[in-house]
């Protein structure tokens, strides 16, 4: 399997990419591949591409696999594993964020649960659980915001994020109108108190 430039650069730059994000560049870079190539592929295939020995290959689909990035499958006559994407990008893009919620987040909001329950021995401690709630608490907002935006199909998660800064616009709008509804009935309030 030979690679044209146009995926070589795509490989290669992925590969930079996935060290930045946390995953091996070697996996990044078997990723790109499978991501953009046009049949499923085997290890062989991958490692003669990529330059990789068999053995980095191996250990490379096997840690796509836990974070199911990677569909396996056999083809009539062949006894080799053939390994594709998921051709839908918002599936890769929902996989990816569940898997780095579990191994990511779950771990820290687990720990912070355990800390927080803890009894406050001295005020440095009490000042650290305070700190702690604070993250905790935002941590928790913003993993029911995702599991919420998670539920929304494609078309709809695609114009919320389309809409971009206009959300803010909206919900500022909201704020001022509660303000101005809220203004009105305390001062009819006043109102009715100096007639009484």
């Amino acid at each position: 399997m030979t690679l044209t430039p146009l995926v070589q650069s795509f490989v290669l730059h992925f590969g930079e990419m996935g060290s930045r994000w946390g995953i091996n560049r070697t996996v990044g870079q078997i990723y790109a591949l499978i991501f953009v190539s046009a049949r499923p592929v085997n290890a062989d295939e991958i490692a003669e591409a990529l330059a990789f020995s068999r053995s980095n290959v191996s250990m490379g689909l096997k840690e796509l696999e836990s974070w199911r990035l990677v569909r396996l499958q056999h083809l009539p006559g062949d006894r080799r594993e053939y390994f594709s994407a998921p051709d839908d990008v918002w599936a890769i893009f929902r996989t990816l964020a569940e898997e780095r919620r579990k191994r990511e987040v779950d771990p820290t909001l687990s720990m912070l649960r355990d800390a927080l329950v803890q009894p406050a021995t001295t005020a440095d401690d009490a000042h650290a659980q305070t700190r702690m709630r604070q993250m905790h608490d935002l941590i928790e907002l913003v993993v029911h915001w995702f599991g919420d935006v998670q539920k929304l199909d494609e078309q709809t998660l695609a114009r919320l994020m389309r809409m971009g800064s206009k959300v803010v616009k909206l919900l500022d709008a909201k704020n001022s109108m509660k303000a101005i509804a809220g203004g009105r009935g305390a001062g009819a309030s006043r109102k009715e108190i100096g007639r009484g």
